[in-house]
């Protein structure tokens, strides 16, 4: 039995190191809004890394999707470009100890639950990983009780269960379409 329907967010952009920025910050919104916080850091991380493989290394062009979709147990960040070359992960002992390079696929998979790369047609690649949700974010949300005639409120005029203040803009997921 399926409790949640998959959910997903793309975003398209140029892999520049403003976008990576934004993206960065899209990714943790709407990880915000599927109340899994405790994803916010890793996702942020791995996605920064695989875009800014993109940025360093992707032929002919830096443009590239982002998507992150919710399935029941887990999370899925992939991140789509038109270069066809799939990454090389560096052997631990061939980087030097003081590289700024080289580190960004083996700390994905030191982090992520699994990752990988796959080609995407004749011209592309997906790289992705994925983070196991937490068990709060698997299971249905219990429903409020409801009160019995016998049970009488604390203070009777003083429950609010929800206030919406229309001056102020309500949350919504993140969407971009961020053009390069």
């Amino acid at each position: 039995m399926i409790s949640h329907p998959s959910r997903h967010c793309t975003v398209e952009l140029q892999a520049l190191p403003s976008r990576i920025g934004q993206v960065r910050r899209i990714v943790s919104a709407q990880l915000r809004y599927w109340h899994l916080d405790s994803l916010i850091d890793r996702a942020a991380l791995g996605v920064t890394e695989l875009l800014t493989n993109v940025h360093r290394h992707a032929q002919p062009d830096k443009t590239c999707t982002v998507e992150i979709e919710l399935l029941l147990d887990r999370l899925m960040v992939s991140v789509r470009d038109h270069d066809p070359r799939l990454p090389v992960v560096e052997d631990p002992g061939d980087i030097a100890p003081l590289a700024t390079c080289g580190r960004g696929l083996a700390m994905v998979a030191a982090m992520s639950e699994s990752w990988g790369a796959r080609p995407d047609g004749d011209s592309g690649k997906v790289v992705w990983f994925t983070l196991p949700t937490p068990t709060a974010a698997r299971t249905t949300p219990a429903r409020p009780r409801r009160r019995t005639a016998a049970e009488k409120p604390a203070h009777r005029f003083a429950e609010v269960e929800h206030a919406v203040d229309v001056a102020r803009p309500q949350p919504t997921p993140a969407r971009s379409a961020v053009a390069g």
